[in-house]
């Protein structure tokens, strides 16, 4: 086991070494716009997860899946050779989904906007059901009957 800042300076230098590796040598046609967001790597830097973005299509985002897949072996091998760890992570890329939850509470956050401006609209005529003030007070009988005795 590795302390965790080590962990973390690893990740971070395999998520740059894969990005630079995407832009610059891995020349596959299927590989659409993708963009390294995170990587994250187990505290015995055995196994590393690459997130990644792609723009695009149900169809290109499925391409670019098989084209990281098959480019996984030349990426593991430059990460080991720039890392200079003993044992090369093996890596898993999965692709991030944080645009499209961002997106899906947009979304929500809309819908609750517009119900709010609704019941906004709708209270704005409305009275209480009961009194204007709900809460037990003393009546002004009973005071009047106290200042006498």
């Amino acid at each position: 086991m590795v302390d965790a800042a080590r962990a973390r300076k690893i990740a971070d230098r395999i998520q740059r070494i894969v990005a630079e590796m995407l832009d610059r040598r891995i020349k596959d046609p299927r590989l659409g716009f993708v963009t390294v967001t995170d990587a994250r790597i187990t505290a015995d830097l055995r196994d590393a997860t690459v997130y990644y973005t792609v723009f695009g299509s149900p169809e290109e985002k499925a391409a670019s899946a098989a084209a990281l897949e098959s480019a996984k072996g030349v990426i593991r091998s430059e990460v080991g050779r720039q890392t200079g760890i003993r044992h090369t992570p093996s890596l898993a890329f999965v692709i991030d989904e944080v645009q499209e939850n961002a997106q899906h509470i947009e979304e929500l956050l809309v819908k609750a906007r517009q119900s709010d401006a609704e019941v906004a609209e709708k209270a704005t005529g409305a009275k209480h059901a009961g009194e204007a003030d709900p809460y037990k007070a003393p009546r002004e009988d009973d005071e009047d009957e106290d200042e006498d005795e």
